[in-house]
């Protein structure tokens, strides 16, 4: 598995540094209220392209019904459904965890086994099943449980299932919290994703836990701003090139030149460039987005749009919207959080202001912790999709 950081000419430090100050600007870009919603926001689109890169497509409106227990009468989307709610259940859960225990390491091989059980107690038990390319035979996948036997991995030939708990413990010592300093944290995080992979613990999940895992170094390392982006949508939307990266980095060294360890150093450094490359691609991408004034000058469109009728309501919800919704839901970006007769009162008149909070919270997008307390700007996907262009594919499958 050596070597587990790769060596080189000092650019990959420069790219680390680039991921932290231009994540740090992110995170000031938006009141803490407002980037509570982002992040909820991020959290659903996190669940959609790391499912997306397993070939699994379930469209974030399509996960966001099921948040709601609206699922499709489809079984094979029903599932598909099903596995996205587990990875936001999963993500949640570890948030959760974070809290309790601030001081958790998440290169421990428990806390490996922990995701996967987090993740697959919640599948449906269809998608618990595995097929052996080569017999044919159908291998069940027990939660947190390490692999029992050997696999193979297109061309890669991970260790032996005997050899896993020496791997992973040196996988631990390796690349445990607070082993690196300065910028190679981040380095480690993008070594250490690919090495888990390379590891293959699991029978089937490898690929979840180590994108799960790597958002958890990403919280532990206090990557401010992280959250507000997600380095799993660059990954599926240079899927191939994701894919080319991690299988090149299997690469034993290529003779002298090619650092001292087992693996390719060479492929090693090629695939950790590739990823902070990711990293700040999605950092610019969410700047881009959240530029404040070009923000607010969306939400006048999407309100403009749904007035005039151009953009139809959410299923289940009555056509059109008022224009005073702009000026409303502008003032709870810019604040964070505002009372509710503080929302109504931006409206030209007081039962112009009612009726429209009222169909703000009706679609969920103002939402409260309580009946009656402050709201906030949330961001269902029928508002997303319009305000953060790109940010995944627009129009939902035919549930």
């Amino acid at each position: 598995m050596t070597p587990f950081m790769p060596t080189g000419d000092g650019h990959l430090e420069d790219l680390a540094r680039e991921v932290l100050s231009r994540s740090a600007k992110l995170s000031g870009m938006l009141a803490p209220k407002s980037q509570v919603g982002i992040i909820e926001l991020i959290r659903l689109i996190n669940s959609y392209y790391s499912n997306l890169i397993e070939g699994h497509n379930a469209h974030p409106a399509e996960i966001e019904r099921a948040m709601r227990s609206d699922y499709s009468a489809d079984p094979a989307k029903r599932n598909l459904q099903l596995e996205s709610l587990a990875h936001i259940h999963c993500q949640k859960a570890i948030a959760e965890r974070l809290v309790r225990e601030p001081d958790l390491d998440p290169s421990a091989p428990e806390f490996f086994a922990w995701v996967h059980s987090q993740f697959y107690e919640q599948l449906p038990e269809e998608l618990k099943w595995v097929e052996n390319p080569d017999t044919g035979e159908k291998l069940q996948v027990i939660n947190g449980k390490f692999r029992k036997r050997d696999v193979a991995v297109s061309k890669h030939l991970p260790p032996e299932h005997g050899a896993l708990p020496m791997f992973l413990d040196r996988f631990f010592e390796t690349y445990k919290k607070d082993k690196f300093h300065g910028v190679k944290p981040l380095i480690a995080i993008a070594a250490a994703h690919h090495r888990l992979m390379w590891i293959h613990p699991f029978l089937d999940g490898n690929g979840r836990v180590a994108r799960l895992y790597t958002d958890t170094c990403f919280s532990t390392f206090h990557v401010e701003g992280y959250g507000l982006w997600t380095v799993s949508r660059g990954l599926a939307r240079n899927r191939d090139g994701y894919m080319r990266c991690l299988d090149e980095a299997d690469a034993p060294r290529q003779g002298d030149l090619d650092g001292r360890g087992n693996l390719s150093n060479r492929t090693l450094m090629q695939f950790c460039e590739f990823f902070l490359r990711t990293c700040i691609d999605q950092i610019d991408y969410m700047t881009g987005m959240l530029q404040l004034q070009e923000l607010l000058d969306r939400i006048t469109g999407y309100v403009q749009a749904r007035h005039d009728k151009r953009i139809p309501s959410p299923p289940g919800h009555a056509a059109g919207m008022k224009i005073d919704a702009a000026k409303m839901l502008q003032e709870v970006l810019l604040r964070g959080e505002m009372g509710r007769g503080e929302v109504a009162a931006a409206a030209i008149t007081a039962r112009t202001g009612r009726e429209v909070l009222a169909q703000l919270l009706t679609e969920g997008i103002l939402v409260s912790s309580m009946p009656k307390s402050p709201v906030r700007l949330a961001f269902p996907t029928h508002l997303a999709g319009h305000l953060f262009p790109e940010l995944y594919p627009m129009g939902a499958k035919s549930m």
